[in-house]
């Protein structure tokens, strides 16, 4: 199981949140919301400090990370954050 985050979903959270060198970014699950991951869940973002990581990835000097209690919503799989300029989105996919 691991974690990538698209140089484009970091562009987009160095621009959009102020992230920087040292900042955590925590993906979490969230009943309700629409998902190509799982149904009836949906991802939310914020930005803290982690409690007990489950999986992480450090991309530009930013931490990315779920708690190890919510990795059940990958099913095992990895995790893709990108950002889709499109619809001005970041997207979740699982690998």
């Amino acid at each position: 199981m691991n974690m990538t985050i698209t140089k484009a979903a970091v562009a987009w959270f160095r621009e959009e949140w102020g992230c920087k060198e040292g900042d955590s970014i925590r993906f979490f699950v969230r009943y309700g919301g629409v998902s190509t991951v799982q149904d009836s869940f949906s991802m939310g973002i914020a930005k803290e400090v982690p409690n007990e990581i489950g999986i992480s990835t450090v991309e530009d000097g930013i931490t990315f990370y779920m708690e190890k209690d919510e990795l059940w919503y990958m099913n095992g799989r990895g995790l893709i954050v990108d950002y889709r300029p499109e619809t001005d989105e970041v997207e979740f996919k699982l690998d």
